[in-house]
This record gives C-alpha cells, sequence and structure tokens, in this order.
C-alpha cells in the first residue's frame, strides 16, 4: 500500500525561501552586505534608465549609456558619456537625480529612514552596518542619529533649492528654473556634478551668487554628517571631536592653499573672459572648492595651464572628509600623514594633535589606505593605456586624469570619457565604484577578512630604508 505524501502549501514554501534569503543575508560579511546593497541601487537605476520613458528617442542610446550614468550617478562622480541635459527625458534626469541622492546620503540611511518611518527599531546587524559606512566609533544612538543626518541633509538641499530658485526662474521660466534648482541643489550637495544646464555651472560664471550658493552646497557634502553633528551640537557639549577638528583644520587649508595656486597658475583666465577683480576671485574660490570634490566647472581645461591641471589631480586625489557625500583618501587621511612626517621628523615616537595621542591603528590605516590606492590608480591606469593608448589626441596626462577623477569620484573630465571604448568604460566604471563604496569595503568583501590575535610573535630584525 503506497503512503500518501504531503506536499508543501505555497504559504510553507514562502516562509521556506524567505528563511533561505535570511540565511543567505546573515551568511555574508558587513562589506559583502554593503557592496551588493550598492551593487543593487546601480541594477535599479541601470533598469529604469533603459526604459523608453528615460531618453529621447531620437538619440542613439544602449545598454553602456543606461549603466555607466547609473554606476557614475550612484557613485556621485558625475562622470558622463552621454549630455545630460539633452540626453535624458525629465524623467531619467529624475532617475539620475535620485539615485546621487540615494548615493549621496547612503542606502543604508533610507534604510534608517524606512525604521523610523515604520517606528520599528534597528536590529544589531543595521546599527553595524550604519557603523561601517560612517565609521562610527560606537553603536550608541545609532538610529537617532542617523534620522537627525537625513533630516538636516533634506533641510540644506532644501535652502539651497530655494536660494538658487529665484536665478534659475529668471533665466528658464517657473517650471523650468525650479526643476533646475531642485536638481542642483541635490547635485551639488551631493559633490556628484551633474547638471542640466545647457552650457553648465559656465552659465553663471558672471553671476558669483549662484555660484557662491553653489560652493556652499559642496562644502556642506564634503564635510561629512559626523563634523555636523559636531558643529551643531557645540552649543550642548562645548567640544568637538578630534576627528572633527582635524577634518575642519584640513578642508580650510585645502580651500585656501587651493585659491592661492589657482590664483596663480591661472592668473590670465579673469583677462581671457573681461573679469572683474571680485568675479575672478569668486570664480577662483569656486575652483578650489569644486574641483577637489564635486566637478562642477566654469572654464573649459583645454584653456587652462598644466600646472592647473596636475593641482586638480592632487586635490580630487585627497577629496573631503569621511562620512561625507565626497571621494578620495579624504583629508584626515592627509592630515594623519602630515602629522606622522612632523613626529617623525623632529624625532618623537608619538603622534599628537589637540593635545591627543593618535592611536597607531590610525597611521597604519592611513598608509595602508595611500599605498592601496596608488597601486589601484596605476593599475587602472596602465589598463587604459593598453586600451586607449593608441588615441594620438589622448595621452598619458589625460588617461592618469580620468582614473583619478573616477576613483576619487570628482567627476571633471579632460574630455576622455565619452570616447572610451566598452573595455574603457567599465574600467572607468569599477574606479568610480570603488571610490565610492571604499577600497577597504572592496578588499574586505573579496577577501572576507575576519581579524585574528596572534598567538605569537616572530624575532625583530631591521631592513636598510632609502
Amino acid at each position: 500500500m503506497s503512503r500518501k505524501i504531503d506536499l508543501p502549501t505555497q504559504k510553507e514554501m514562502n516562509k521556506l525561501h524567505h528563511l533561505q534569503r535570511l540565511s543567505f543575508w546573515s551568511s555574508i560579511s558587513m562589506p559583502q552586505r554593503l557592496t551588493l546593497g550598492f551593487l543593487s541601487v546601480i541594477t535599479v537605476g541601470t533598469l529604469l534608465l533603459l526604459l523608453p520613458i528615460s531618453y529621447h528617442t531620437d538619440n542613439p542610446h544602449h545598454f553602456m549609456n543606461a549603466l555607466f550614468t547609473a554606476t557614475s550617478a550612484a557613485s556621485v562622480t558625475g562622470l558622463t558619456v552621454v549630455d545630460t541635459a539633452t540626453h535624458w527625458t525629465v524623467f531619467g534626469q529624475c532617475v539620475i537625480i535620485m539615485l546621487v541622492e540615494i548615493g549621496a546620503l547612503g542606502f543604508m540611511s533610507f534604510s534608517v529612514l524606512l525604521f523610523t518611518a515604520t517606528k520599528r527599531r534597528m536590529d544589531l546587524r543595521s546599527k553595524l552596518m550604519v557603523q561601517e559606512v560612517y565609521n562610527l566609533q560606537t553603536l550608541y544612538d545609532t538610529q537617532s542619529v542617523f534620522g537627525y543626518v537625513i533630516k538636516l541633509s533634506v533641510i540644506i538641499q532644501i535652502v539651497g533649492a530655494a536660494l538658487l530658485a529665484p536665478f534659475m526662474i529668471h533665466d528658464f521660466g517657473w517650471q523650468r528654473g525650479l526643476f533646475f534648482a531642485v536638481f542642483h541643489a541635490i547635485s551639488a550637495f551631493g559633490n556628484s556634478g551633474f547638471s542640466i544646464l545647457p552650457n553648465g555651472t559656465s552659465d553663471y560664471i558672471n553671476q558669483p551668487i549662484v555660484l557662491f550658493i553653489l560652493a556652499l552646497l559642496i562644502v556642506a557634502g564634503s564635510l561629512g554628517f559626523l563634523v555636523w553633528r559636531d558643529l551643531l551640537w557645540y552649543y550642548r557639549t562645548r567640544r568637538l571631536t578630534l576627528h572633527s577638528k582635524l577634518a575642519l583644520l584640513m578642508t580650510g587649508s585645502l580651500i585656501f592653499g587651493g585659491f592661492i595656486l589657482f590664483e596663480i597658475t591661472e592668473s590670465n583666465l579673469a583677462f581671457a573672459h573681461e573679469l572683474s577683480p571680485v568675479k575672478s576671485a569668486f570664480d577662483t574660490l569656486f575652483m578650489s572648492i569644486s574641483y577637489r570634490t564635486a566637478g562642477f566647472t566654469e572654464f573649459s581645461f583645454d584653456q587652462m595651464a598644466p600646472a592647473t591641471i596636475l593641482l586638480t589631480i592632487i586635490l580630487m586625489y585627497i577629496g573631503g572628509t569621511p562620512g561625507s557625500t565626497a571621494g578620495g583618501i579624504k583629508t584626515t587621511t592627509l592630515g594623519v600623514l602630515i602629522l606622522q612626517t612632523n613626529a617623525a621628523l623632529r624625532g618623537k615616537k608619538d603622534v599628537t594633535f589637540a593635545h591627543r595621542r593618535l592611536p597607531h591603528e590610525n597611521i597604519v590605516r592611513a598608509l595602508l589606505l595611500v599605498f592601496v590606492s596608488l597601486v589601484f590608480l596605476a593599475t587602472l591606469s596602465f589598463l587604459l593605456l593598453i586600451s586607449e593608448g593608441k588615441s594620438e589626441t589622448y595621452g598619458l596626462e589625460y588617461i592618469i586624469f580620468e582614473v583619478v577623477s573616477a576613483f576619487a569620484t570628482a567627476g571633471l573630465s579632460l574630455g576622455l570619457t565619452p570616447h572610451l571604448s566598452t573595455f574603457g568604460q567599465l574600467i572607468i566604471m569599477l574606479a568610480m565604484f570603488i571610490g565610492r563604496v571604499g577600497i577597504y569595503t572592496v578588499m574586505f568583501s573579496i577577501l572576507n577578512v575576519h581579524e585574528e590575535a596572534a598567538q605569537y610573535r616572530y624575532p625583530e630584525e631591521s631592513v636598510i630604508i632609502g
């Protein structure tokens, strides 16, 4: 007699699949989750940009256009292979700016927003992911802190859009002007450099107030949410963390130093564009702020001196502050290396700043980040030289500039990106992806590194250096 077998119901099957997904999600490391989450955002963005409603049908459009643009927007870079203003419809431009918003604040911030909106408490794993994204030292009050961060970000962008609106409404009418104001407020705060103005921000080269508003939004985004939290809570605590002190010092120094150096290297630009001394100073200040992190530009790089291009590469490589919308190796990394060099030259064992001693792990992490990033940039530049180096128009400086711009998510271009081969575009997309997710996160995702305490130590022996 055959035995009757009870097959699982659809409800039971759905529950089983849900448990399997949870099991997979629990089995992967925190960096792997962050990497997969970011890839998911790019995938959804690519699919949306492939829809006929996203682009003008009279323009040639293919998969790589959508994938490259989605990667650039989600990584808040701003490099493009097609013109954002003319290739994409309003719907496509809305998709791009939403990807910029998600990329700028981080998809984990939107998870925090979801938890807050549904009045649910974040579990430990979600808090750990937020801590990983924003380099938090502790898990204390993670949900409320980042609910606060999102509110602050939205307020800054609304104020920025309101300040830009009168100028853009005057130039483009109510409907387009208001949309342009919102788009560029989000783009500037996100340090993405995407523009849908007919000629980019060069349309406002003679309106310093517009450039000043954009510059303030760029600085607000590149400072980092943790620095903003310290500044806004200063009235309560009456103190700033060491991180905020170093970040503010380095940011101010880079803006001022960049301003002085750009004034020297581009002293002829003001005469070429018939700018008054005040307008020229505003434009140079905007260059110092935007070129390092955002990628908005008022001048064509064809007009600029080689010294300006080299200075721009250096500033892009440094980038913004950790936990911000900007890329690069970060201002605090440079600060730590300067402090370490100063201590070594003075024969001091401890690296100190603002009456505090920096832990050895900070110095090792800074050195590792610089070394690995330089190896990564050299490797990508070498690959691009192989695939694109046959061109007589684009030399070594074009390759290095484009790779650093992509890795630092700065978005500036010497004009090479639209002419890259498919392989070249994939290389730039890899640089943008790793630049935004973080080189540590990607390395640990691939290697699945787990810190282990050593049970023994080998004998010490010196080698000759230099």
